[in-house]
């Protein structure tokens, strides 16, 4: 997905669907490319956010300016620009020795 072309939508409610998400936007007169709920990798549960993806920079604002703030099932929705995910470090950022990661002593 190209970054300027794509949105974060967050505050989902966990039980919504793609279909559920790329149907609003159709309501509002918006088509995306592509609609991808994030979900947990082991859970496969929901994480409650996910992106959308348009042809035009332009039908993307329109989708933000649609959307932000709109409360759908119960949960107000939070719309923006997507931005570019940061790399993850490793232990979430703690250098820890050997020594430092033990629980008991020998």
């Amino acid at each position: 997905m190209e970054e300027e072309k794509k949105i974060y939508i967050g505050n989902l409610d966990f039980g919504i669907t793609e279909n559920e998400v790329q149907q609003l936007l159709i309501e509002k007169g918006i088509s995306a490319k592509e609609v991808k709920i994030i979900s947990d990798k082991f859970s496969g549960r929901s994480k409650g956010f996910g992106f959308a993806e348009f042809e035009t920079e332009e039908q993307a604002q329109k989708a933000i300016d649609a959307l932000n703030g709109q409360e759908v099932k119960g949960r107000t929705l939070r719309v923006s620009k997507a931005q570019k995910m940061r790399p993850r470090r490793e232990n979430f950022g703690r250098e820890r020795s050997h020594s430092e990661g033990r629980r008991f002593s020998r």
